[in-house]
This record gives C-alpha cells, structure tokens and sequence, in this order.
C-alpha cells in the first residue's frame, strides 16, 4: 500500500503538479491517468499512480470532493462478521447510515493489522466520510503507532476515525470514541454471584493486553476486592474468547479441580463453550455450577438454561458512533463517549449447595 500511513506530522495539501512532476510527465498526462477514463500507456498509468501513491494525492484528491459533499459513505472495520457482537455493532452503524441516506460498507480483518490497514487505506481512497474500527486489541506500541496514523490521515482527508468499544491509545489523536464501561460490567455480574452466597468464582475467557478482556477481569477482581473475598479465591484463565476456548478451557478446568462454584465469561461465547463442558462432565448449570456471560447476544436466552449476563449496548454502540461523529464539533460533548451497560437475570445463577 506504499508508505502513505506513516507520517504523522501536519499535513499539507499535494497537488497535481508535484504528481506529474514526480512522475516525469504533464498536468494534463498525470490528470488522465489518475481518473481512468482516458487511454494512457500502461507504463506511464502505473509511473502516476506509484507517484500519486508516495505522494499521498490520492486521499487528498478525495478531500476536494467532500468539500463539495464526496460520497456519504461510513465503512465499519471488525475482526469478523460471524461474532454476534460485531455483528450487532454492525448492524447499528448501518441503520444509522441508512437513516441519514448513507452507505455503509463492512469489512473484515480476521486480527490482521495488513489487512485493518489496507481497508482503512482503501476507504480514504474510496472517499468514505468515517471509519469505525470496532472491538477489544491488544494495545502495543505498533497499535498504537498504526491508529495514530489512521486517525491523522483521514483527518487529513477531511474524514474521521472513530474507535468503536475500544479506547484510544493516545488522547490528541483526533479520533472520536464511543465504547461501553467493561469494567462496570463485569464488577456487577460478579457482585450478582456474591451476592447468592459464591465465594470460590473463576473468570474464564482472560486474554492479557486486549483492552476489553482487561477491564472485564479488572471489574471481576474489584467486585471480589468490595465483598470481602481474598484474590486467591478468584482465578483468571486466559484461554481467550469464542465457544471453542470456552469449551476446551472448562474441561481442563473441571479435570483439573473441582474447588469453584462459579463462573463468569468472558463472553456469552465463552459461556456457551463451558455450559458445554460442565454438561458433559455429569454436572447441572446452576445446581451444581453457575455461570454467567457476557454481551447478552440473541442466543443467549436460547441456551440451556437461559444464561444470566451483561447487556451490553451493541447495536445502540454502532448507531452512536455514526450519530455523535456527524454531529456540529461544537455540540458533540468531547472525543469520548461512555455508554452503560446492566445485567440481565435469567436461570443460569442460585446460591452454591452447601457443603
């Protein structure tokens, strides 16, 4: 994708001229190439787009055009399209669009930042007004280092970043975020446990360095921390999110010991997994272990038994971060919006049998 991410300093507008200058040809010559309309060697087409490409005119090129309106299009950036969270994060970014009469395009990275970065470098070039990257990362210095580049050169093509569930890495970065209190969250489905009477309460599902999974095992230990419960009586697991960890890691866990009287997931997936476990290990949700979740996808009041967890704002998170990056800067309240979450009590939680 050539090397038009990595400056981070002030911006100043590339013009034709210095395209055609780079590559050695007329204005006009370096006009025809670049629309696509005209015939032009193949050569001298792909001197002019190199020279567009390191130049960064391309992106540029596009700023014009939403001065006069550009394309009223909002791409929405996820690890993957089959999560029910993304999913609904989605799903709201589009109805928002559609309600303004935008477009709005969905792309998937399955994790890899080549591929987060080709995409947001795609949408500047496509002229897309916003770009939402959604979802927990693990926050090292090449995250941080890539998302300060998104962020100054969309904002440089008069577009806008913004993260979606996720905070920013550095707060002068101008890009607007809308996320949801994790920790809140998962301090509150813990508290539900302590307050049925669960002392020894494992959280499975902890992936070290991914911002949300963090705050979700920050708020699990404050919650054992205010009941009084010493840190050993708590475990963290970190086997990741998604139904296959959940499953694997209960298994190895109810192998292993048996000195637990709960669980909190990392997610609803996760919970999904380890109802699993527990049923094929001879045991009953909640008699023998509760469990609770997190995110409340659609299915979780599906599973066996209803799973106790934490509604999280998954559609209404996509929609706010279409409505509050659109509104006047004057009136957008700040770069960081907080959203609340609560729990949603169903069958999966009773009071640990006595021993």
């Amino acid at each position: 994708m050539g090397n038009t991410m990595g400056d981070t300093g002030p911006r100043r507008r590339v013009t034709i001229r210095e395209v055609a200058e780079r590559a050695g040809v007329s204005v006009a010559t370096a006009s025809r190439a670049l629309s696509g309309n005209h015939p032009v060697p193949t050569s001298t087409r792909t001197r002019v787009l190199r020279a567009a490409r390191d130049l960064d005119y391309v992106a540029n090129a596009h700023a014009r055009a939403l001065v006069g309106g550009g394309r009223k299009m909002a791409a929405v950036v996820v690890r993957q399209v089959t999560s029910p969270f993304y999913a609904q994060v989605a799903e709201g970014v589009e109805a928002e669009a559609a309600d303004r009469g935008w477009l709005c395009v969905v792309g998937a990275t399955g994790g890899d930042p080549q591929r987060e970065m080709e995409f947001v470098q795609l949408m500047r070039e496509e002229g897309a007004r916003l770009v939402i990257l959604v979802g927990g990362v693990v926050e090292d210095d090449a995250y941080r280092s890539r998302v300060a580049h998104y962020a100054q050169a969309l904002d440089a093509s008069g577009a806008r970043l913004v993260l979606c569930g996720r905070p920013a890495p550095d707060p002068d970065i101008p890009a607007l975020v809308v996320e949801f209190d994790n920790e809140a969250g998962a301090r509150a489905v813990t508290g539900h446990l302590l307050s049925a009477g669960h002392r020894r309460i494992v959280f499975l599902g902890g992936l070290p360095g991914n911002t949300a999974l963090d705050a979700r095992v920050a708020g699990y230990r404050a919650a054992l921390a205010e009941h009084g419960v010493h840190a050993a009586a708590g475990r963290v697991v970190d086997c990741g999110l998604g139904r296959a960890a959940g499953l694997r890691a209960m298994a190895e866990l109810l192998n292993e010991t048996r000195e637990f009287t709960a669980v909190v997931a990392g997610d609803d997936m996760v919970a999904a997994g380890a109802l699993r476990a527990i049923a094929d290990a001879g045991l009953r949700v909640p008699e023998d272990v509760s469990v609770v979740g997190y995110n409340d996808i659609p299915l979780a009041e599906d599973f066996n038994p209803p799973l106790t967890t934490v509604r999280t704002p998954a559609e209404e998170l996509g929609r706010a971060a279409v409505r509050i990056a659109l509104r006047d800067p004057e009136h957008a309240g700040g770069n960081h919006h907080l959203l609340g979450t609560h729990i949603v009590v169903r069958r999966s939680v009773a009071s640990p049998r006595v021993s």
